[in-house]
């Protein structure tokens, strides 16, 4: 699998956090791989070979854009041959306005949006593999898009002290960074997310822990545990599990044996 990340220019990095680039060849036996929770929206954009998943257990063609939201379990995508993504990852208290959509709790949205209008174009330049082109096409749009959008500065000074803090900072804390109350902050939140500050708070922390057991798997539980601000141990591996499905010992385990893997993704932030 091939993976390059680009940075937003200046202007876009209240909204989005990178622009990537994903390409796999699975050959032509459908295969599966699977998407683990992180504290990110996704916008994506695919090309080459169908890219599907199982909805109510039925195997559902994804149209391209679609739009991974916020998940609380791991979901598997299927496709067979070569399969090339351009995504955009955004803040997810920021994604909602920059497309004007309503927010909600979708963990996988289809939707319909003039941004759809790339697909050609981004076609063309996949196709052609000038990829840095394609990435430049989707830069400017979203340029446009955000110069008509007014991100409202208290979400986006919570969003700066809750990354800063990796998802370690209590809700009281968050919204003092911010000059607001609680209750303004989690309203004004929830209503551009669909999601409480805690609930994004919970998906920042299990990624840091899913990030460092992923690059390190020999890392210390219990010291994450205790640099990441959980009660104990025992916090820890409740909440990994709830967000992956499964122990932090046993995805240790799972990353030492598949340090290069077509069947497991996780773009991995620094």
């Amino acid at each position: 699998m091939q993976h390059q990340e680009f940075e937003p220019p200046e202007e876009l990095r209240d909204t989005i956090r990178c622009f990537w680039y994903t390409k796999r060849d699975s050959g032509e036996l459908s295969s599966g791989f699977e998407v683990v929770p992180d504290g990110y929206a996704e916008i994506i954009f695919h090309f080459g070979s169908a890219c599907s998943i199982f909805h109510n257990g039925v195997l559902q063609p994804l149209p391209s854009p679609f739009m991974m939201g916020l998940l609380n379990q791991p979901v598997v995508f299927y496709t067979k041959s070569l399969l090339e993504i351009i995504g955009i990852r955004c803040f997810p208290w920021t994604v909602f306005d920059l497309l004007g959509l309503p927010s909600g709790k979708d963990g996988l949205r289809v939707f319909e949006h003039p941004v759809a209008q790339l697909q050609s174009t981004l076609n063309k330049c996949i196709e052609a593999g000038r990829i840095e082109e394609a990435v430049v096409h989707v830069k400017q749009y979203f340029l446009n898009e955000r110069s008509r959008v007014a991100i409202d500065s208290m979400l986006f000074k919570a969003g700066v002290a809750m990354r800063e803090a990796k998802g370690s900072m209590p809700v009281s804390q968050v919204a003092a960074a911010a000059h607001a109350t609680v209750r303004t902050l989690e309203r004004k939140f929830k209503q551009s997310s669909g999601y409480t500050v805690k609930d994004v708070s919970g998906l920042m922390r299990f990624e840091q822990v899913r990030n460092q057991l992923w690059l390190n798997p020999n890392s210390s539980i219990a010291g994450l545990a205790h640099e990441l601000g959980y009660t104990d141990q025992s916090h820890l591996s409740r909440e990994f599990k709830r967000y992956s499905g499964t122990t932090p010992a046993a995805f240790a385990r799972k990353a030492k044996k598949l340090a290069v893997s077509k069947d497991f993704v996780a773009f991995i932030q620094a």
